[in-house]
């Protein structure tokens, strides 16, 4: 696969001054790699590697005389140009994990737009050896790997394929995390029993407003299922670098905050991804058409019930919910508050959305996916509570 990206003028936004050097080169190379990564690859996995991408990057920026490095300990070079060294950077480790996509153009354009010189000479040794650095940490990690799925003995509460395809993203089943101990550090308790008055709540909730002729469901419910139904590593990238030029971070300020959101992110997903294989919990979908199965007086089933939305993988816990939290957590350790203004745009509803606080975002997400019929409540609830510890943790290491 071909692809060229659009880049802004090397050092045009926004603005650098001597303590604040410009953010432009993290910014310019962290939306080239979510060009390059997202295209035909689900959320989850797509997040592992915006994580291992943003660590080259705030390795490389460290390598510049700023922080300290969390992976790659090169010898630092403050003289060396930042943009050629981000660049470098991120080129190679992108040139490694997503070889279909090709980048040599964007790259050598990319360059011809950094003064030639020593600077631009040692900026791309040290963008070389923080990628080296950083491909060794994570050789072998699994995630190129071929994961076969074994369907369990299907029966009441038993997750089953909803397409002829494999079930999404089940490679992260398998994969290293980036600063877990293991995937299941942080893995949740389980499903509600399906004969528990919970469970019966939940079911008569998704199958009223998630349906896809719903009734009870509202035209804003609906928009709000479809506004999140986005490829949401892309969605939560765009909203992420608009962030950090609202804000007017700088280069070192940019890299750790992306690279704290997008390691949460990728180690929080991979936790989940564990999890719905370990418990493999029907979706609403056949739990409603087969109701009759489940052993609970207080259920109906349903056979003619669709969802507005569907997804290849098990219900609990929830992947956005995962997501959600703990890139809203993350932002919230880094700025220390929850009372951070974030705009999200959609390319599905082709809306913008600006929360005044975080929570709010976790909220409207929790309810978008039962709107959509995607999720229970539990399974949402418990997603945002992985997803929290996951990005505590990170929160604690990426420092």
């Amino acid at each position: 696969m071909l692809a060229t990206f659009a880049l802004s003028a090397v050092g045009l936004s926004p603005t650098a001054t001597a303590k604040a050097p410009s953010a432009a080169p993290v910014l310019d190379w962290s939306r080239v790699a979510t060009q390059a990564i997202v295209t035909g690859r689900p959320p989850a996995s797509s997040e592992m590697l915006m994580g291992i991408v943003h660590i080259a990057i705030a390795d490389t920026v460290a390598g510049l005389g700023h922080g300290r490095p969390y992976v790659a300990a090169v010898r630092p070079d403050r003289h060396a140009s930042a943009a050629a060294a981000v660049a470098t950077a991120t080129y190679d480790v992108l040139k490694a994990r997503v070889p279909a996509v090709s980048l040599e153009t964007t790259y050598a354009d990319y360059l011809a737009g950094v003064p030639d010189g020593k600077a631009k000479t040692r900026g791309i040794a040290l963008g070389r050896a923080v990628a080296d650095a950083v491909l060794a940490w994570r050789a072998g990690d699994g995630l190129d790997n071929q994961v076969p799925y074994v369907q369990r003995k299907p029966g009441p509460g038993v997750w089953e394929p909803t397409a002829a395809t494999p079930p999404v993203d089940l490679v992260l089943t398998k994969v290293r995390p980036l600063t877990l101990r293991s995937r299941s550090q942080f893995r949740p308790d389980g499903p509600d029993a399906l004969t528990s008055k919970r469970y019966a709540r939940d079911v008569a909730e998704v199958a009223s407003i998630g349906r896809k002729d719903s009734t009870t469901r509202s035209a804003w419910g609906t928009e709000t299922a479809m506004f999140w139904s986005e490829q949401a590593a892309q969605q939560w990238s765009r909203a992420l670098l608009r962030l950090a030029s609202d804000r007017r971070l700088s280069l070192p300020e940019a890299a750790r905050m992306l690279a704290l959101v997008h390691v949460s992110s990728g180690d929080a997903l991979t936790a989940c991804w564990e999890a719905k294989f370990y418990y493999r919990f029907w979706r609403p979908v056949h739990a409603i058409q087969r109701a009759d199965t489940d052993g609970n007086p207080r259920t109906t089933a349903d056979p003619t019930w669709q969802p507005l939305l569907g997804a290849n993988h098990p219900d609990y816990p929830s992947g956005h919910a995962c997501f959600t939290a703990s890139a809203t957590r993350a932002l919230q350790a880094y700025f220390h508050t929850d009372k951070v203004s974030l705009t999200v745009e959609s390319q599905v509803t082709g809306t913008t959305r600006t929360y005044s606080r975080l929570s709010a975002v976790r909220a409207d997400v929790t309810e978008a996916r039962i709107l959509s019929g995607l999720h229970f409540r539990h399974a949402m609830e418990d997603g945002d509570a992985l997803g929290t510890d996951v990005a505590n943790w990170v929160s604690h290491r990426l420092r």
